[in-house]
Parts: C-alpha cells; structure tokens; sequence
C-alpha cells in the first residue's frame, strides 16, 4: 500500500505520473488509497471552488443519431427506441423552466442527427442566448466539421463535451463502427479547443475490453489536452445493444478516476454524473467527495426522459425538474457541500 501512497503524493506534487505509474495505482487500489486520493482530490478542489456545486440543466433533444457504437441505447440499430425530436419552442421552454429554477447553464445534448442542421444549432444556440444573457450554453451532440463548430460559437454557445471514450485506438475501434475513428475525435476536440470553447473530453470506465493500461492512457491524454471539462462515468449496458450481457463498470474505479483526474487538471469542472447515481444510491454524492463539483439534473419533457435510455436503469426519468433540484440540494448539503445558482464557468 507505501508505495500507492507514495505514488498519490508524487501525483499531488507533479501533477503527471507514468504509465507505469497510473496503472500500478488503477490495479492495486484499495478503499484506504481511495480515501487518501479523495482526500487530497477535495482539498484541491476545494481550494479552487470551495464547496461550491454547479447545476447544469440537461435537455436531451433528440435520441436519433446516425451513429453505431455498439455501447449505446440509442445507436442506429436500435430498433425497439421509440425516437423523438424537441422543436426548438420546446426547447427554449425547457430553458424558461430551468432559468426559473435557478440553471444558469443549459446543456442540449443528442445523438448525431441529420435533422438539425448547422443553421438549425445556430438559431437554437441564439434564440437561448438572446433570452437568456446571463447563461451559458453546452453543447453535447457529436463529431463535427471544423465549420460547423465555428458557427455554433459565433452563435454564441460556450461550451462543448466531446467524450473521448478510450485514449488507445484498438480499444476505441471494439466499441464503435469501421466509420468512426479515435483520430477524428481528437481531430474535434482540438479544434473545439482552438476556437474558443471551454471544451470537455471523458471517459466511459469500465468498457468492454477495457485494461488498467487504457485507464492510464486517458489519464495521460487528459494532462496533455487540458480540458476544461471531464466527463468520467460507469459503463452500463443497455438491454438492446451488442454489449447487453457484458458487466458494468464499478463505482470504485469510477470514483478513482475522478480522484485521479482532479489532481491531473486542479481547475477542472468534474460531473458527478447520472450514471454514477445508477449504479449506487449514492454515486452521485461519493463523486463530489471524490473530487467532482457539477451535477447535471435533467430539464428534459418528462414525456421523452425514458426514451433517452443510453444504457439501463436510469435515474431520475420521471422527476419533475423542481423536485429532482430540490433532491439534489439536500444531497450535496448531506455531504457538506451546497448547490449554487451560476454559470460556473471554469477558472483559471
């Protein structure tokens, strides 16, 4: 155990280990090298952020996607997904509700869909910036051409969360279709980068095929992009896809890596996210005291929530939003720590 010790403290200190390194720490873990990673983890955010939780209002808008990956709920070949489209009226609803109950950022997030075109992002993107100034703006909806993230900025959107999945190409090419390629995704999230957005990249821990040498080269690839945002959850499967019998992720090594990334990026924005809150009663409050300091509950038509199942068993479908804020409120402040209303911007 000294020498994970050891390790978490070099962390600490140098901000970078080795491959080597990372991996001795993801296979040898224990719940005494946790807490002592956690522990440092909310010192370092805490010195940064305080105790300070930001919400981000989710809204998923549309469950098509032109896409394969063989992980999830709502890929092409998902036959049995009773598909849906927001209007961009909806939408902005979606917003007034959130904007009245405190969100001051607002995440549209879908599958890739052909329906919304470049122009159609951009009048949304603007229509929510116009009414709603003080906000910001996320945008979660896959990989685009170079000009088409340019546009969306001008538009006015803030932010983008692009997760990269795995950081090592064998292993991105078992989860998703011949068409896709680890080298595109990186190719987007430069150019997010590049063009100004506080940009997010993740990862899915726990994936078919997935080793603690992988893990590593996330956390590696994570200290070399610097992101603003890091998406970190279990993998769940869903019932209708390739991977349906295979076995999730677990909480431990998600909560590790959320530890771990704190002290590789100190000023990240750290989702506890839903799918931690699905595979653990309380995975969403073990993740802020791993070092996490955003949730995202859902301001989505509570008519369309179970239609955007990306694995089984989520959390949180048929809460009203004002009940499933209240929730969390009284959640963050059972850990010590208490919701904000702000945009929680990144600092720098």
């Amino acid at each position: 155990m000294s020498s994970i010790l050891e390790l978490i403290d070099k962390l600490e200190k140098e901000r970078i280990l080795s491959k080597e390194e990372f991996s001795e720490i993801i296979s040898g873990h224990t719940p005494d090298t946790d807490e002592y990673l956690f522990e440092k983890a909310r010192t370092v955010r805490e010195k940064i952020y305080g105790r300070d939780v930001y919400i981000r209002g989710l809204i998923e808008f549309t469950n098509y996607c032109k896409n394969d990956c063989l992980y999830c709920g709502i890929r092409r070949s998902a036959k049995n997904a009773e598909r849906y489209r927001l209007t961009e009226e909806q939408i902005l609803d979606c917003c007034e509700t959130g904007y009245g109950l405190g969100f001051r950022t607002f995440v549209l997030q879908g599958g890739e869909d052909g329906f919304y075109t470049d122009d159609k992002i951009v009048s949304i993107v603007s229509r929510i910036k116009e009414k709603f100034p003080d906000c910001a703006v996320t945008l979660s909806i896959g990989e685009k051409s170079r000009e088409s993230y340019e546009k969306y900025r001008k538009a006015g959107a803030d932010r983008y969360l692009l997760r990269h999945e795995t950081a090592n190409s064998e292993h991105y090419r078992k989860l998703h279709p011949k068409e896709l390629s680890l080298e595109n995704r990186m190719r987007c999230l430069a150019d997010l980068k590049e063009l100004g957005f506080q940009t997010g990249c993740g990862v899915m821990v726990g994936s078919p095929y997935q080793t603690a040498e992988n893990l590593a080269e996330d956390l590696l690839f994570i200290h070399r992009f610097q992101p603003h945002m890091v998406g970190i959850g279990p993998f769940i499967p869903h019932h209708d896809t390739p991977f349906a019998g295979e076995k999730a992720g677990t909480l431990e090594t998600t909560l590790l890596m959320l530890g771990l990334t704190r002290l590789i990026v100190p000023n990240v924005l750290l989702p506890a996210t839903t799918a931690l809150g699905t595979i653990d009663p309380k995975g969403r409050e073990k993740g802020i005291l791993a070092g996490a300091n955003v949730v995202m509950p859902n301001l989505s038509p509570r008519d369309v929530r179970k239609k955007y199942l990306l694995y089984d068993n989520k959390i949180c479908t048929g809460d009203e939003a004002a009940e499933c804020i209240a929730c969390l409120g009284r959640r963050m402040e059972s850990v010590g720590y208490k919701l904000v209303s702000s945009r929680g911007d990144y600092k720098t």
